[in-house]
């Protein structure tokens, strides 16, 4: 199935899978782990439409040609610490990504679908595995029981 997506559509694809990452980055933030975690975000975005290079969703919003468009902005959402703390910033994330997978429902494959949101959980799982607790992000665990609960709760919201 080929379909076209508008601007906004194409937006709300992209920012489902930065916030999911975002929200992982930010169970459990420090200052070197979290730009750790940042650099991976960005590197499995941009790592997206290679990855999968058979999804039409995930092209139509990831190509090098769809990010250089300039048409997809990344939102900057609006992060309380009270909702990083009670896991509500995980919870308005996974309602991002199901609100896309609703809308892409009458325009992409089950599979794609389906890709999308193993896309998704991979961002996410890749941010928690950037940086340990230790020293400079760098000993061990690589998830940490906060990042844990937040994958758990992603995995499980997405059907995963």
């Amino acid at each position: 199935m080929t379909a076209t997506y508008s601007d906004q559509e194409l937006n709300a694809i992209v920012n489902g899978a930065m916030v999911i990452g975002m929200a992982v980055a930010m169970a459990d933030m420090g200052i070197i782990s979290t730009a750790i975690e940042a650099s991976a975000l960005s590197k499995e975005i941009l790592g997206a439409a290679a990855k999968f290079p058979s999804n039409t969703v995930i092209q139509a919003a990831f190509s090098d040609a769809a990010l250089r468009h300039g048409s997809i902005k990344i939102n900057k959402p609006d992060v309380k610490s009270e909702d990083i703390a009670s896991g509500v910033f995980v919870t308005n994330a996974i309602a991002a990504v199901n609100s896309v997978v609703t809308n892409l429902e009458s325009k992409a494959t089950a599979a794609e679908i389906q890709e999308y949101k193993s896309f998704v959980y991979g961002v996410a799982e890749t941010v928690a595995k950037a940086a340990g607790s230790g020293l400079f992000g760098s000993g061990e665990p690589k998830i940490t029981d906060k990042e844990a609960t937040a994958l758990a709760k992603i995995k499980t919201a997405m059907g995963i």
